[in-house]
């Protein structure tokens, strides 16, 4: 097991999950305690404590005589930053993809909405801050998908709303995995940077539902590609 600032114990935590999200586990079921501490060479006790933390966050059920399962993913704490890292670390698929998708359509629009209510104005320059930077990196400088990330992250945060705030990191994921898909190494488009554009004109003007319409609409088209992409595949399946 390579060696981590963590404990023992958060570092196994994080060796199991990561494997359980790369599909490492015939049947959907991890070894006993006894075989896991031996095969990382650590102590039972931290293995149990290890296992105990992974059961918390929805990955595993841990029974006598049943032994230790992998769950569905509905059992998933997939709002833990733990999760998700280990989302990006393991397979995530079109379906995955999906997922995050219609979740950003359900905050993102009404995150816009409320920071073209609430957002101050410097919660309005770090916006266009952000902005500002995705059209330099337009230009082929920097990290075009960290500007774009800091982006939504920033308008979350202008939303004064403590719970969308905190699915700053569940946004991020999402922007990562639908780069994992698209595989860009380029800078943002035009038309791309233009819908930025209008997001934050919005946001700066008060315009509470112009926020929410241009938030949502490349998303939404974004969901239509996604699923088209997934309707060819299963047709290839059933072929």
């Amino acid at each position: 097991m390579e060696i981590s600032h963590r404990n023992l114990t958060q570092q196994l935590v994080h060796e199991l999950g990561k494997a359980i999200l790369q599909g490492k586990y015939s049947e959907n079921k991890l070894p006993s305690e006894a075989d896991i501490a031996k095969e990382y060479d650590i102590s039972r006790t931290a293995t149990r404590e290890a296992i105990k933390m992974l059961t918390a966050k929805g990955l595993i059920s841990s029974r006598p005589r049943q032994g230790i399962k992998v769950q569905d993913i509905k059992h998933w704490n997939l709002f833990d930053s733990d999760v998700l890292r280990w989302v990006l670390l393991g397979k995530p698929d079109l379906y995955m993809l999906r997922h995050f998708l219609d979740v950003r359509l359900a905050i993102e629009p009404a995150a816009a909405s409320l920071a073209a209510r609430y957002a101050s104005d410097d919660e309005i320059i770090k916006i266009e801050t952000s902005l500002s930077k995705l059209k330099f990196e337009g230009s082929g400088y920097d990290d075009t998908h960290q500007a774009d990330i800091d982006f939504h992250k920033s308008i979350l945060f202008a939303s004064n709303n403590p719970f969308f705030i905190q699915l700053q990191t569940f946004v991020e994921t999402a922007l990562k995995v639908n780069l994992h898909f698209t595989k860009r190494a380029d800078a943002v488009s035009e038309k791309e940077y233009q819908e930025h554009v209008d997001i934050f004109n919005c946001i700066k003007a008060g315009d509470e539902q112009g926020a929410f319409d241009t938030a949502a609409k490349t998303t939404k088209l974004t969901i239509s590609l996604v699923n088209e992409r997934i309707a060819a595949l299963e047709r290839i399946n059933k072929t």
